[in-house]
């Protein structure tokens, strides 16, 4: 894998909280580089199963980058994608770009400064092949966790893959977070919860070709705001 550029310095910026938070990814050994492989893996996976053709993706509250970055470094689609990464924090966007320069990909991922949940920054790329909602379920609201699975499907082109996490502490609520997918239309293709001392989780879920019986699928709606975002950035997500 092609080498990264150095993270931004911690001691820098008004978003400190944030790049503080994503420091224990220089530790292999931590939970969120343990996360980090698990939704590479699921990714990389759904890229291989992508149709023939370009493939969209779309990562919201993107961070570094380092999901969707370092997949394409290596993959043998990578040519084939467009990605669009959404990040508020400025530190974090400056070291997403600097991170798909240096490993050879920016042809191929763009990323943005803002709230990744206004929906009308996806709007030129949808209905994408792939999306991630990483590090996003632990931060906000049960009621906003529902109303962001019930709108993906908008995002989605049939067959879509959705990869998402979410922590396990008490209550551990990822077994509705899987029903909720199961509501909006989403077969499930894997859930990984390893075990204690680890609370993470990671989900990948695939948009049926056809709706649920009676149902009709989500419209992309670019006026709707997904969610309020309440985390701390301390806690895993």
């Amino acid at each position: 894998m092609t080498a990264a550029p150095a993270d931004p310095d911690p001691d820098q910026g008004p978003d400190d909280h944030w790049v503080q938070w994503h420091q224990p990814y220089e530790d292999p050994d931590s939970p969120l580089s343990l996360r980090l492989r698990v939704v590479q893996g699921a990714l990389g996976a759904a890229l291989d199963r992508a149709p023939a053709g370009p493939i969209r993706v779309l990562s919201v509250c993107a961070g570094q980058g380092r999901d969707v970055i370092d997949v394409l470094a290596e993959h043998p689609r990578a040519l084939d994608v467009e990605a669009l990464l959404v990040e508020l924090s400025p530190d974090l966007v400056r070291c997403a770009g600097q991170r798909a320069e240096a490993a050879g990909v920016s042809g191929q991922v763009t990323v943005v400064e803002g709230d990744a949940a206004q929906s009308h920054l996806y709007a030129d790329l949808v209905p994408a092949q792939v999306v991630l909602v990483c590090g996003v379920f632990g931060n906000i609201s049960h009621d906003d966790i529902a109303a962001t699975v019930a709108a993906l499907p908008g995002f989605c082109a049939p067959g879509a893959s959705v990869i998402w996490t979410r922590h396990r502490r008490p209550p551990d609520t990822t077994h509705q977070v899987r029903a909720d997918f199961a509501a909006a239309g989403f077969d499930e293709v894997s859930f990984e919860a390893p075990p204690d001392p680890y609370v993470l989780a990671v989900g990948h879920h695939r948009l049926a070709v056809e709706p649920p019986a009676g149902g009709h699928p989500a419209a992309f709606d670019p006026g709707r705001v997904l969610f309020t975002f309440i985390g701390d950035g301390f806690a895993p997500a």
